[in-house]
């Protein structure tokens, strides 16, 4: 079976088979099994793929959906997955879904939640209608910290456009009771999604976008543990966040 949004996409842009594998670093003749045949390529060469040809990878391949965990080392640890891109949003939309009490969401920007999940918004007010307290931290724009963090994952300006994105998002949150939105300047070296006692931390690396980046899911195990250490740098950027009016 062919690949028809692939081949939709590349020839509204006029990509042709070969420009794409020279991108990719393959052969022509893949590509053309890639749209023909409806072949999936690896991982990185798709990631490749969809990050030059401006698309979602999960919406080109989306055999590429299914979630890799490995077995937990750790009575913290739920789960590891070799990069984010390894989990469906589903998973975090879950997490979120459960939370009771607590909610804290630290990022640049993780534009890719709303995108996937258009009901995100409507979740988060839920989940404070019902006594849930929220907070939200994205990126500022124009902060130099937040920007050399686009340089290096080599996104040049789009970490920055990605950030204003995600405020124009997160905007309408901003009076809703019982949830705060705010804008960071730090340096992360992390991405945090938290719901109670337990919590997503997709890992930053350098020169890699964080959709390329590991996760690791913990569950709050006692006093002082990991998940304890992450908890706390979410309070200290939150401390030093700017409010964001509704």
């Amino acid at each position: 079976m062919s690949n028809e949004r692939l081949r939709t996409v590349m020839e509204a842009s006029g990509w042709t088979h070969a420009a794409l594998a020279g991108v990719t670093g393959v052969d022509p003749k893949s590509v053309e099994r890639w749209v023909n045949l409806g072949r999936t390529p690896r991982r990185a060469t798709a990631l490749a793929a969809a990050e030059a040809l401006g698309e979602d990878v999960h919406a080109l391949w989306p055999a590429l959906r299914q979630a890799r965990a490995a077995r937990a080392v750790s009575p913290e640890l739920v789960a590891l997955y070799g990069q984010r891109a390894d989990l469906p949003v589903s998973v975090f939309v879950d997490l979120l879904s459960q939370a009771r009490q607590r909610i804290d969401v630290l990022v640049y920007a993780a534009v890719f939640l709303h995108e996937a999940y258009p009901r995100l918004n409507d979740l988060l007010r839920e989940r404070a209608g019902e006594g849930c307290a929220i907070r939200i931290a994205v990126g500022d724009a124009d902060d130099p910290n937040v920007q050399q963090r686009g340089r290096e994952e080599k996104f040049g300006h789009g970490i920055e456009s990605r950030c204003r994105l995600a405020l124009l998002h997160y905007r309408p949150l901003a009076d809703v009771p019982g949830i705060e939105l705010r804008t960071h300047g730090t340096t992360l070296y992390n991405s945090l999604y938290r719901a109670d006692d337990q919590m997503l931390v997709n890992a930053h690396v350098w020169g890699v976008n964080a959709y390329g980046a590991p996760v690791w899911h913990l569950r709050r195990h006692g006093d002082g543990c990991m998940f304890d250490t992450y908890a706390g740098s979410f309070d200290a950027v939150w401390e030093t966040a700017r409010p964001v009016e509704g």
